[in-house]
């Protein structure tokens, strides 16, 4: 049996798929040493929501987090989730902002750049790829995992081939959504190994219960990284547990070179952790959601819609909705349900069933996705939804960054103009966040407290899909 390299996600996706993403910096530097001790490969401590959570609402320097682990930190890579174009943020950038926040997180200490595209348009991830590739980073290509038609083993080799040809050092399948079978990921890492023949990393979120049969088929295949959280901060909408998964691999003849009493001390450290943010956990999250096996729908999106017809007083509509999801999505060209695309697509099919007519109102985001100011959608969209979203506007063909203007001396001059000291970092967050991070910088946000624990939303929903009935039981665990 060879090497697998573990990847854990605790200090980054752990908390931000369970604890909202408001682990303080002051909880994570206490740990590091010893997830740096323990032989886990990598670290993800940084990008995704943090970032953003950081600033917005901890009143915390996102960039003095990644300097302050680094220090702490000797053997293991550490790692961050880069949204291709959109950077850290929820909107494309352009290319110059783009490129120097991945040259200043290298600088910073950044050893291994995952780079993702909701739409795995690899336009998206050219320029990100490209300025990583400068720098001494392990750079990681990522396809987003998602089942439709259109989303065959064929199209997500011919997607990794893509990738491959920017020399790239691996190739990540980002399954978001939980819905990668034991059978799909061990056919689907067999045919990347067979026809790309680079490393391969399998990210599986635990949403539908399936994610640790998920990751040792992938094992099986020959996957050579996979990820997981620490136990405290696993399953549910997280990852597998890596004390479980380190176990089962070393049992089974795989070389992890993770030591497991140290994992135990990193429990007991994560442990006090759960139990001081246990405010921030909603209790639905930590359950396998068996509904996106049927419906696949993430949790977070299946929240999102319940929450919406709940502000509209129309909660008994969610079976509706739930049957205009799917066809929301064929008809804007099968995009993976990952931000942003899960709440463009989750919000147009609420507004379709709370108006009564198919796209008689849209939103803005529905029309830039079909005009492609996201990026090109999996499948062609057609031209009698394009007629019936953009009326007589019609789509761009082009790669969507190529319409922004050189942003950074821009926002540099304004931050100089406000008397804000306008290094590169705080351009940076300027730039990517002009509202929340020019509060930051002037010093006007306070750190949110700690809120009471969470009540879980709770119901019992019927639903028919193809002619089979289906109960939705969301209940208080």
């Amino acid at each position: 049996m060879g090497k697998v390299d573990i990847i854990d996600l605790t200090l980054r996706d752990g908390h931000q798929s369970l604890l909202a993403t408001r682990m303080r910096t002051r909880d994570i530097l206490p740990i590091v040493e010893k997830f740096d001790e323990s032989g886990i490969s990598t670290l993800e401590v940084w990008g995704g929501a943090t970032f953003d959570s950081a600033h917005r609402f901890l009143n915390e320097n996102p960039w003095e987090r990644l300097r302050e682990i680094k220090k702490r930190v000797k053997n293991a890579k550490l790692s961050m989730l880069l949204r291709g174009q959109n950077v850290v943020g929820y909107r494309h950038y352009s290319d110059d902002i783009v490129e120097k926040f991945v040259l200043k997180t290298a600088e910073n200490g950044l050893d291994f750049f995952r780079i993702f595209d909701a739409l795995n348009d690899v336009r998206n991830l050219d320029t990100a790829i490209r300025t990583a590739k400068k720098t001494d980073a392990h750079v990681q290509a990522t396809i987003c995992y998602t089942i439709s038609p259109v989303h065959t083993i064929e199209k997500y080799i011919e997607i990794a081939k893509e990738l491959a040809s920017y020399d790239v050092d691996s190739i990540c399948v980002k399954d978001m959504a939980g819905l990668l079978s034991p059978k799909m990921a061990f056919d689907l890492v067999k045919a990347l190994k067979s026809e790309v023949g680079i490393p391969i990393n399998v990210h599986s979120h635990y949403t539908s219960g399936m994610a640790s049969m998920t990751l040792l088929k992938s094992v099986e295949a020959g996957a050579d990284m996979i990820d997981t959280c620490m136990s405290p901060l696993s399953m549910g909408t997280s990852h597998p547990p890596t004390e479980s998964i380190v176990y089962a691999l070393n049992e089974l003849g795989y070389d992890t070179g993770v030591d497991l009493e140290i994992l135990i001390e990193i429990r007991e450290y994560m442990m006090k952790i759960r139990e001081k943010y246990a405010g921030y956990l909603d209790p639905l999250s930590t359950i396998p959601d068996t509904g996106v096996l049927v419906y696949q729908i993430p949790g977070g999106m299946f929240s999102n819609m319940i929450n919406q017809l709940k502000e509209q007083n129309a909660l008994d509509k969610l079976p509706e909705v739930l049957k205009e999801v799917p066809r929301v999505r064929e008809d804007l060209g099968y995009p993976p349900l990952v931000t942003p695309t899960s709440q463009i697509v989750g919000v147009q099919a609420v507004v379709n069933v709370l108006v009564g007519e198919r796209y008689k109102v849209v939103t803005k985001e529905t029309k830039d996705l079909v005009k492609g100011m996201y990026g090109r959608t999996p499948a062609p969209i057609s031209e009698e939804i394009i007629k019936l979203i953009l009326g007589d506007e019609k789509p761009i063909d082009g790669r969507p960054a190529d319409l922004l203007e050189p942003e950074f001396e821009k926002r540099k001059k304004e931050l100089e103009e406000m008397g804000i000291e306008a290094t590169d970092e705080n351009v940076l967050l300027y730039a990517l966040f002009p509202q929340t991070g020019l509060k930051f910088l002037r010093g006007e946000i306070q750190e949110e407290p700690f809120p009471p624990v969470a009540k879980a939303v709770s119901g019992k929903f019927e639903v028919e899909i193809e002619g089979t009935k289906y109960t939705v039981d969301v209940q208080p665990a």
